[in-house]
C-alpha cells in the first residue's frame, strides 16, 4: 500500500491552542510541519530551470486531536481513524492530561501509547512523539502541589521516550529544549505554545525527519503572524476563560492532588521524599515490562 499524508494525533497541544488564525480556530505546529514537508524527495539537478522557483507539493494533513483527549481516547478514538487514512507520517502527542486527572495510572497511560505506536508503526506509518513539559512548572503550582504532577510527567514522559525507542519512532526531547523555559513561547494559559512556541516545536520535527532522511523543505519561518502573549492577555484570560479550566480541575484533580499534597509534605518533613520518587519509577518500570513483546506484537496490529 502506498502510504501518503500526515496524520495528527493528540489533544490540544496538536489540535493548534494558542496559535490562532483570523477568524477563529487555531493552527499549530502540525499545520506548520505539515508545509514543511514534501510528499517526495526532489534531487535539485532533477527540477527543470523554469521551474526552480516553484514550491514542491507539501504533506497534505488531517488533525484529529481535540482538547482534553488523554491517552486512552488517541488510542480508542483517534487510531480506528489514523489507520484508514493509511498515513506516512503520524504524530502522537499525548499524556498532559493525563497527569492532570485523580485517575492517573501509568500502566494504562503505557498501555494505550503502546497499542497506538505499535499498530501505527507495524502499518508502515513514521511515528512522531516528544516528551511533554511539566505542568506543575509551567503553571508556577507551590511545591507540594508541583511534585507530584512533576512525577506523573517524568513516568509518562519515560513511557513515550520507551515506547518511541522501541518502534524506531522520530522523538522529539521537547521537555530538554531551552525554548520550553522561555515564557514567549507559551500562550498566556501558560499549557499551550503561543506562535512563537508552535513555530519552534515544528521546527524541531523538521530537523529531526531531515536528519533521518525524510523528504523536508525549508524549516517553518519564526516570522510570527500575530502578536506575542501580553499580561494584559493573561489577566484577561484568566478572567473569561482560565476560571473555568480551574474550576474544572478543581473537580476532578484538585481533591486527590491535595491528598498527594500533604503525603509530599509529610515526606518532606521526615526527609523521606525520595521514598516517593522510587515508587513511581518502579510503577513505571512495571508498566513498561508488562507491555508486550514488540517483535510478536508486530505480526498481531495489522
Amino acid at each position: 500500500m502506498t502510504r501518503s499524508g500526515f496524520v495528527a494525533l493528540g489533544d490540544s497541544l496538536t489540535e493548534g491552542l494558542g496559535d490562532p488564525v483570523p477568524g477563529g480556530g487555531w493552527r499549530g505546529w502540525a499545520v506548520l510541519l505539515a508545509e514543511a514537508l514534501r510528499t517526495e524527495a526532489v534531487p535539485a539537478e532533477a527540477v527543470p530551470a523554469e521551474a526552480a522557483g516553484e514550491r514542491p507539493a507539501s504533506v497534505p494533513l488531517v488533525n484529529l486531536a481535540y482538547s482534553g483527549a488523554l491517552a486512552a481516547d488517541v488510542a480508542e478514538r483517534q487510531l480506528p481513524g489514523a489507520r484508514s487514512l493509511a498515513p506516512r507520517y503520524a504524530s502522537v502527542l499525548i499524556g498532559a492530561n493525563d497527569t492532570l486527572r485523580a485517575a492517573f495510572a501509568i500502566e494504562r497511560i503505557a498501555a494505550a501509547l503502546d497499542l497506538t505506536h505499535r499498530t501505527l508503526s507495524a502499518d508502515g506509518t513514521v511515528v512522531l512523539t516528544a516528551c511533554l513539559p511539566d505542568p506543575g512548572r509551567m503553571l508556577g503550582l507551590p511545591a507540594p502541589l508541583a511534585r507530584p504532577l512533576a512525577r506523573r510527567m517524568r513516568a509518562v514522559n519515560t513511557v513515550v521516550h520507551a515506547v518511541s525507542h522501541r518502534y524506531g519512532g522520530i522523538h522529539l526531547h521537547l521537555a530538554g529544549h531551552a525554548w520550553v523555559a522561555d515564557r514567549a513561547s507559551w500562550s498566556v494559559d501558560r499549557l499551550h505554545p503561543s506562535e512563537r512556541g508552535h513555530r519552534l516545536l515544528a521546527r524541531g520535527f523538521h530537523t529531526a525527519l531531515a536528519a533521518a532522511g525524510h523528504p523536508v523543505g525549508p524549516p517553518p519561518a519564526l516570522t510570527l503572524d500575530g502578536p506575542p502573549p501580553t499580561r494584559a492577555g493573561s489577566a484577561w484570560w484568566m478572567a473569561t476563560r482560565g476560571t473555568r479550566w480551574v474550576a474544572d480541575r478543581c473537580t476532578d484533580l484538585l481533591p486527590g492532588l491535595l491528598a498527594l499534597a500533604v503525603q509530599e509534605c509529610r515526606h518532606g518533613l521526615a526527609g523521606s521524599g525520595r521514598l516517593l520518587d522510587t515508587a513511581a519509577e518502579r510503577a513505571t518500570r512495571a508498566a513498561l515490562a508488562a507491555l508486550p513483546d514488540p517483535k510478536g506484537a508486530a505480526t498481531m496490529a495489522g
